[in-house]
């Protein structure tokens, strides 16, 4: 029997963007085969009627579901889809603990289980089921893609693979045993502490105050995350940031290894001058087939597709017509 644990879900409208008047928004809530029972906000199409097409959006890494991520979902509703955006395990109002925890195995696993809530829904039809990941979360929906057969179509947007920014560093700097090393004492170190005091020490979100120094993808990280655009109290990287001893497991493990075998239609998003970019540009390259499609946004930056940036930057148009297309 699966169990679920009694959330404490905020009831009043807390997020980083208006209140759409032409959806109706609830919040739900369901469990993983982990057990750990996962907060989502619920968007549905006004007057909705009969079985909808559905999407479950989740990310950025180290986000809540009041930020982006809802942004996307509720727009998607606004255009006739029921979607539900979740907060990963560990973070948000989501359950599990120790707190500001992540694990690519536990978080593709809750894009799996926001797919088994959609499934079973009466206003769903489980046959045009879709998934929406944005930045780290991008990668996981891309994973999860790989194994779950439900999925008729995936969008990633600005995504990163955090595998492999945990393995090799940002643009691939630390790519070598001696890095690696490096990286995997401190953390150890950190694990000795953590256990000593009881307590699991927290790696910091992004910087404030910001150094003039600070190279451009910070700034950009906290022009979103550390201002009135996208700051929220349950954002981890606008706050405290994840526990520091959280990334052994995706500096061990890598992802996309089965990309090519995805059958089912994916569309990557990314920002012409975002410093992720290459990420995209790299697993597009890892897939086959003919609805596949990699969609460059000139001028775009890392966060420009958070939140549209100042120039309405992300595609929602594309997203949609991608979507019915491959959903029918």
């Amino acid at each position: 029997m699966m169990k679920t644990e009694e959330l404490k879900l905020v009831t009043e409208w807390d997020k980083t963007f208006p209140k759409s008047d032409k959806v109706d928004h609830s919040k739900v809530t369901f469990v993983n085969h982990f057990g750990i029972t996962l907060a989502a906000d619920m968007y549905v199409p006004k007057d909705a009627e009969g079985r909808l097409p559905a999407i479950a959006v989740s990310g950025p890494f180290g986000a809540c579901k009041e930020q982006s991520s809802g942004l996307y979902a509720q727009t998607m509703a606004e255009r006739g889809f029921l979607t539900v955006a979740f907060d990963p395990s560990f973070t948000g109002e989501s359950g599990g603990f120790p707190r500001a925890m992540h694990s690519p195995d536990i978080n593709v696993e809750d894009f799996q289980a926001a797919v088994d809530f959609l499934s079973v829904q009466d206003n769903v039809d489980p046959e045009r089921i879709g998934i929406i990941g944005i930045c780290g979360w991008g990668g996981m929906a891309l994973q999860t893609a790989c194994i779950d057969t439900r999925i008729k179509a995936t969008v990633t947007s600005t995504m990163y693979d955090m595998s492999r920014v945990a393995g090799n560093g940002y643009f691939d700097a630390a790519d070598n045993k001696e890095a690696r090393k490096e990286a995997r004492e401190a953390v150890n170190r950190q694990r000795t502490e953590d256990y000593r005091s009881g307590t699991y020490a927290r790696a910091g979100g992004v910087v404030d105050p910001l150094p003039e120094d600070a190279p451009f993808f910070v700034k950009d990280y906290y022009d979103y995350y550390k201002t009135d655009r996208g700051y929220h109290e349950r954002s981890l990287n606008s706050n405290d940031g994840w526990a520091a001893t959280a990334g052994t497991s995706l500096s061990n493990t890598r992802l996309f290894t089965y990309a090519g075998e995805i059958d089912s239609a994916v569309l990557m998003i990314h920002g012409e001058k975002a410093h992720s970019c290459y990420m995209s540009q790299d697993a597009f390259k890892l897939l086959k087939g003919d609805n596949k499609e990699l969609l460059i946004i000139p001028d775009a930056v890392h966060t420009d597709l958070y939140d549209g940036g100042d120039k309405d930057y992300i595609p929602f148009d594309k997203m949609e017509n991608f979507f019915k297309e491959n959903m029918k």
